[in-house]
């Protein structure tokens, strides 16, 4: 079983249930370690040399990736510009699959999508499209110069863009290691009629506004607090950046004409390869 991260109870009524947090996802990102390039040596990010106790200047630092415990291969900004994926400023999609489909483990980061360039129509036509079939699209997006894995679902009258986890950042549910004591319970109708019971007399309607986080309502009135008896530092803002240009919007009904028409052949369902960040 992977690392426990918290342990605790499960608990509705009076009835508790330890449990043990353990995170069901790890990283594979490209982990950059500063290093002098004289020595070899790791370079702390307040650019001391963690050997020496020395602080070095900037030119001397380059990035390495751990190959082995205490080996380094240095890779060069050139080579890690040219890794990158190019920012196209579009949400790929290369295939639709049943909404179901798709392990809430996997799911990351959701993102409002909204209709710009009077686009609404199209916009319409796609949410009412994966709405009526019960499928989601996948897709590949460039975020902050990070290739993601994403999916792109109706919720209401919108549409949601959701990025997933690469497969290989995953854990499978066998790490958690269970034992007969779960996998073949013995549980009596007598105990699982009364947990039903249980269940359904707690049972309510999700009201989002009954939930807050506490700490965070705490230190917001203490920010009132303070700033009504005047205690505020001005801080200088940094000038607004410009907004982005998007994409130019291609109406639909001619693409779906072409598409079939043409006969266009479907994107193979693969994993998209991943880049590294």
């Amino acid at each position: 079983m992977p690392r426990a991260i918290w342990k605790g109870a499960i608990s509705f009524g009076l009835v508790h249930i330890p449990v043990a947090l353990a995170s069901a996802v790890r990283s594979q990102r490209v982990d950059f370690d500063w290093l002098d390039q004289r020595s070899m040596d790791p370079v702390g990010y307040k650019r001391i040399n963690k050997v020496t106790g020395k602080e070095i200047s900037k030119e001397h630092i380059v990035k390495g990736v751990e190959y082995e415990k205490g080996r380094y291969v240095v890779i060069s900004e050139d080579e890690i510009r040219k890794a990158r994926p190019e920012a196209t400023q579009t949400i790929d999609i290369f295939s639709f699959v049943d909404a179901g489909d798709i392990p809430l483990q996997h799911f990351d980061t959701p993102y409002y999508l909204a209709p710009d360039k009077r686009g609404g129509k199209v916009y319409a036509l796609l949410r009412d499209t994966l709405e009526s079939t019960g499928k989601v699209a996948l897709a590949t997006v460039v975020l902050h110069t990070q290739q993601h894995l994403a999916l792109v679902r109706p919720l209401d009258d919108a549409l949601v863009l959701i990025t997933l986890r690469w497969p290989d950042e995953v854990k499978d549910l066998d790490s958690l290691e269970l034992d007969d004591s779960v996998t073949h319970a013995k549980v009596s109708k007598a105990e699982l009629d009364m947990a039903k019971r249980l269940v359904k007399d707690m049972s309510g309607s999700w009201t989002p506004e009954d939930y807050r986080d506490e700490f965070r309502q705490t230190i917001m009135d203490l920010v009132e607090e303070k700033a009504s008896k005047g205690k505020i530092s001005v801080v200088e803002q940094p000038g607004e950046e410009g907004e982005g240009k998007g994409a130019d919007i291609i109406d639909l009904t001619e693409l779906l004409k072409r598409s079939l028409g043409g006969k266009a052949k479907p994107t193979p369902k693969k994993k998209a390869s991943r880049k590294a960040s």
